[in-house]
């Protein structure tokens, strides 16, 4: 059993930045990818950044260049450095982790970032 725990949301101006991050209680090695999603009001939640075991990454095309996403396997914990924030990164973003052995999906509670104009 993972819980995880995101930290690190907040209000920040456009251009500006915020490191977001996912503590886990458990160890994450046992994980085979873990992500960070965000859903904005009205909006469906939807993959901002992704890590796999080994380290590969994948982003969402709005966030390339911007955002980086790494996990630290032996704290358990997985970060998301995002710069150059816009307002249309306003969202509440979500720790995401994926148990393939037992095909579970672990979330956390979600941070809010705000991004003004």
């Amino acid at each position: 059993q993972v819980h995880l725990v995101e930290s690190g949301g907040g209000l920040v101006q456009a251009g500006g930045s915020l490191r977001l991050s996912c503590a886990a209680s458990g160890s994450i090695r046992s994980l085979n990818a873990m992500a960070w999603y965000r859903q904005a009001p009205g909006k469906q939640r939807e993959l901002v950044a992704r890590i796999s075991t080994g380290g590969s990454t994948n982003y969402a095309e709005s966030v390339k260049g911007r955002f980086t996403i790494s996990r630290d396997n032996a704290k358990s914990t997985v970060s998301l450095q995002m710069n150059s924030l816009q307002p249309e990164d306003t969202a509440v973003y979500y720790c995401h982790g994926f148990d393939g052995s037992i095909m579970f999906n672990y979330w956390g509670q979600g941070t809010q970032v705000t991004v003004s104009s």
